[in-house]
């Protein structure tokens, strides 16, 4: 069977905006993880006290996990609105 030709892509209008807004949102996640091992090193203990029925580094990893989906979420909405914007 196979399948048909590849679609042609022309130029992306929006790529510059789409790299600024990932290398942010990579900046801003790659912050919030350093947190996270800076307190894993110098302060173990406090990843052991209890938040909400789980430990501290449980709701941590947890937390790490949903930001990186919300992030995906957002991205995905913010580049389709610009690439419906500019590329128009």
């Amino acid at each position: 069977m196979g399948h048909g030709p590849a679609v042609k892509l022309g130029k992306d209008n929006a790529s510059a905006y789409k790299t600024k807004l990932g290398v942010g949102m990579f900046i801003a996640y790659t912050i919030v993880y350093a947190i996270f091992v800076v307190i894993n090193a110098t302060n173990p203990k406090a990843m052991e006290s209890i938040v909400m029925g789980q430990t501290a580094a449980v709701m941590w990893g947890f937390g790490l996990i949903a930001l990186a989906l919300v992030q995906a979420v957002i991205y995905n909405h913010l580049c389709t609105k610009a690439e419906e914007q500019l590329n128009s």
